[in-house]
């Protein structure tokens, strides 16, 4: 799924309407698990309310005498961010269960509002079936688990094969460095006008996207994976704007100065990604999209954007490394935990409830119902899974390679002071080498100067 940024705080009078709503806390019957999660403000929409409903019939037909009572937000990201946290603050509005975004996980770890699973875990075979990459995701920087992922996301390369036959450029492309990528969309540029060679999303009007979506896949390209380019566990220090950082806001700042990415007005406009999946893509505008997994949800019926022939009129490719080093190809992942509160009153019923989500079956069901990608090595593996819908097989291979944000308190923080040294390359107010300098000197304020160098 798309990763966001975290807003401003929700009026109290909203929070507390919010917790009179959700009703009393999870402690009030210790036969019912009260389980909060994240409904979507689409009427339409009512994938995660049906997944749960058929939880919620098989956990209380196989634990006789226990409930199971769903208590849904209904909120856009930053605001259910908001109620989330009001309600954990309480044993009187604490849920028993909650759905995370590892995006902001880490906060809620910090504050003491998550109970650390590891006993949980460590009883439990299934959790041997889930991918390391993904376990890290739900980590504090104490080293405890906090969640159990129920998917995530992976990110490559969208390509128009219509627009590479224009170009001569072949319908299987796969690049194999960045200068692969570049040459390419020059060649698009030069080859096929009228066209948008190359989007590759930057600035602050479309936040983590632009850190994610392109920054992070650039970066943590840059080395071998054996170290992480923008946080060191070692010191527990961020790493200052370095070679790599550099590198990657080099490739940033080619794009928009050779002109092979939209006009830089479109680039930071907060609707781009928008544009992206509902129009330069389907009506064959765009090359090359460095984007998600997620993208074919736009595409589905009903959807507003139906495009039942993207699988045939789109190719995809892995975002390679930037020369070719091992392993190859790079992607980064989010993704959302079940966590279970600190103040919950009934947290053996609510990891028994994460244990029935997260059999194999009902696992596959939800993967497959949500567009997500794997996190089970034995669902990954399952060619019902595989061939559910086209796309899935590619993506899901990712994960082997994919990375995930160091996402500790103070990365909303660090992931804005990136989102503007893109965009001051991008629109060619600074060269590399301050948009770096100037990254450094934002990225020891963020984080009371804990910052090293390498």
């Amino acid at each position: 799924m798309p990763v966001r940024p975290t807003a401003a705080l929700l009026p109290a009078l909203l929070v507390a309407a919010t917790l009179t709503a959700c009703g009393g806390g999870s402690g009030s019957d210790p036969d019912t698990v009260k389980v909060s999660f994240k409904q979507s403000t689409d009427n339409s929409i009512k994938v995660m309310d049906t997944y749960l409903a058929d939880i919620k019939k098989q956990f209380e037909k196989a634990h006789p005498g226990k409930k199971v009572e769903l208590v849904p937000i209904k909120a856009p990201d930053s605001e259910y961010y908001t109620k989330l946290q009001q309600m954990l603050r309480s044993p009187k509005t604490a849920p028993d269960l909650v759905y995370e975004d590892t995006f902001l996980i880490n906060s809620d770890i910090t504050s003491g509002y998550l109970k650390p699973l590891d006993p949980y875990l460590a009883k439990w075979p299934d959790w041997n079936r889930f991918i390391d990459t993904a376990k890290a995701a739900a980590k504090g920087e104490d080293g405890k688990t906090y969640g159990v992922p129920d998917g995530t996301d992976t990110r490559g390369l969208w390509f128009s094969k219509d627009i590479f036959a224009k170009a001569g450029l072949p319908a299987d492309w796969q690049p194999k460095t960045w200068n692969d990528v570049l040459t390419a969309a020059r060649t698009i540029k030069r080859k096929v006008p009228g066209v948008i060679p190359l989007n590759v999303y930057t600035g602050k009007p479309v936040g983590e996207a632009a850190t994610m979506q392109t920054f992070e896949m650039l970066l943590y390209g840059t080395n071998d994976g054996s170290t992480d380019p923008l946080y060191d566990k070692g010191s527990k220090k961020w790493v200052a704007g370095g070679q790599g950082f550099k590198d990657a806001l080099s490739f940033v700042e080619t794009v928009y100065r050779e002109k092979l990415g939209p006009d830089v007005s479109d680039a930071l406009d907060p609707n781009v990604m928008t544009r992206v999946r509902g129009e330069w893509l389907p009506q064959g505008r765009l090359g090359i999209a460095l984007d998600g997994s997620w993208l074919p949800q736009d595409w589905l019926p009903g959807s507003g954007h139906e495009w039942p022939e993207w699988s045939r009129e789109l190719g995809l490719a892995a975002m390679p490394t930037q020369n070719g080093q091992a392993p190859g190809k790079v992607s980064m992942s989010g993704g959302w935990t079940w966590s279970i509160p600190a103040k919950a009153g009934n947290p053996d019923l609510a990891f028994e409830f994460i244990k029935t989500m997260q059999t194999k079956a009902n696992a596959q069901k939800w993967y497959i119902a949500n567009s997500g990608i794997a996190v089970r090595e034995d669902v990954a593996e399952d060619p019902a899974y595989v061939e559910a819908q086209p796309g899935l097989k590619f993506f899901t291979d990712l994960v082997a390679t994919t990375h995930y944000r160091p996402a500790y308190p103070a990365y909303p923080k660090v992931s804005t002071a990136i989102q503007e040294a893109m965009e001051s390359v991008t629109t060619g107010d600074a060269s590399v080498d301050e948009a770096t300098s100037a990254y450094t000197d934002a990225l020891k304020d963020a984080t009371d100067n804990q910052v090293v160098e390498r």
